[in-house]
C-alpha cells in the first residue's frame, strides 16, 4: 500500500468513534501501541531517542530492499500508540516517499489537537525524526 492510502485507511478507522467522546479515540491509540513491532534492545540508546517527546520513545530505521523500515517503542502507553500509528504509515516505504509524504492525516483524526503541548511537540519530532532517516537514506545513494 501507499503511504496516502494507510492514512486514508486510518482516517477511516478514526471516523467509526464519535467525534465528542476521546475516551474511546484514546483508547484504540493505546491498543494500536500494543501491535507496535518491538525494536531490538541494541536499538534502545540515548542516540536512537527522540529528542523533543515528553516521554522516551526510541526509533531505528533501516534500509531493507530499497524500502526504510523502522522499529520503535515507548515508556509511556499513549506515546507508543502514537508511534505505532506513525510506523504503520511510513515503514515499508522507500524514503524518497516518505520525504515527499504529507502529514494531514494527523489534523484529520484530530489528534494533534487533542494531545497536550508537549505530546503534540513530541509528535513533530518523531514525524521529524523519521523523515531523518529517510533524508540518510536517499543521500546513500
Amino acid at each position: 500500500m501507499t503511504i496516502a492510502e494507510i492514512q486514508e485507511e486510518i482516517v477511516d478507522e478514526f471516523s467509526m468513534f464519535d467525534d465528542e467522546n476521546w475516551d474511546e479515540r484514546y483508547q484504540y491509540v493505546i491498543d494500536l501501541g500494543k501491535t507496535l513491532p518491538m525494536i531490538d534492545d541494541q536499538y534502545k540508546t540515548d542516540a536512537n531517542i527522540i529528542k523533543g517527546c515528553q516521554s522516551k520513545v526510541w526509533l531505528h530505521g533501516q534500509e531493507q530492499d530499497g524500502k526504510v523500515v523502522f522499529s520503535a517503542d515507548s515508556d509511556a502507553i499513549l506515546t507508543k500508540g502514537i508511534i505505532a500509528i506513525l510506523i504503520r504509515v511510513f515503514s515499508h516505504q522507500k524514503a524518497a516517499d516518505i520525504l515527499e509524504a504529507n502529514t494531514d492525516f494527523i489534523d484529520q483524526i484530530g489528534l494533534k489537537e487533542h494531545l497536550s503541548p508537549t505530546r503534540a511537540n513530541g509528535l513533530v519530532s518523531m514525524v521529524k525524526q523519521i523523515k531523518m532517516y529517510a533524508l540518510a537514506f536517499q543521500s546513500q545513494k
